[in-house]
C-alpha cells in the first residue's frame, strides 16, 4: 500500500492487503499492574515478579491478554486516521479473538493491520473489517490475533 491517504471508499480496492503497521509499544511491569488494577485481576502470573520467576512456565509475570486486546483501538486507530481520509473512526465490534502466546513483561508488541472488507453503509460511512496481528519482538509466534469491526466516518 502507498503512502497516500486514502478515501474510504478506496478501501474495498485494498482487500487483503496490510494496512500498516502500528508503532513498537513496551509492555512493562507498571502497565501490566496498572491493568490488574484497574480490572480487579490481580493474578500472580501478572503482578507477583518472584513467584512468575520461580513457578511460571514462562519464568516472567506476563500481560493480561485483555491488555493486548485493549491496545488494538489505539494502535489501529493511529494507522487509520494517518492513511485514511476520515473524520472518525469508532469500535464496532469484534468478530473473532484468539490470544495466540503470552507476552512477557519487557516485552514490545506492534499490530500489523489488514483489510478484510470494507462495506459502504451511506451517509458517509464505513464499515470497516480488519485483521490485527500482534507481533511480539523477537518471537515467533503473534500475541494475538483479532477481526475487529470499526465505523468510519467521513
Amino acid at each position: 500500500m502507498n503512502t497516500t491517504r486514502l478515501k474510504p471508499a478506496e478501501l474495498a480496492d485494498h482487500v487483503g492487503e496490510e494496512i500498516g503497521v502500528s508503532s513498537w509499544i513496551e509492555i512493562d511491569q507498571q502497565r501490566i499492574d496498572e491493568f490488574a488494577h484497574c480490572t480487579d485481576d490481580h493474578q500472580w502470573i501478572h503482578v507477583d515478579v518472584e513467584r512468575a520467576a520461580r513457578e511460571s512456565p514462562f519464568k516472567a509475570t506476563i500481560a493480561h491478554g485483555f491488555l493486548t486486546l485493549a491496545l488494538l483501538a489505539p494502535t489501529s486507530f493511529d494507522i487509520l486516521l494517518a492513511g485514511v481520509e476520515i473524520k472518525q473512526a469508532m469500535n464496532y465490534g469484534l468478530e473473532k479473538v484468539r490470544f495466540v502466546a503470552p507476552v512477557r513483561a519487557g516485552k514490545r508488541l506492534r499490530n500489523h493491520v489488514r483489510i478484510v472488507a470494507a462495506e459502504d453503509k451511506g451517509n458517509g460511512r464505513l464499515l470497516l473489517t480488519t485483521e490485527n496481528t500482534f507481533e511480539i519482538e523477537g518471537e515467533d509466534k503473534p500475541a494475538l490475533v483479532a477481526i475487529a469491526l470499526v465505523m468510519l466516518m467521513s
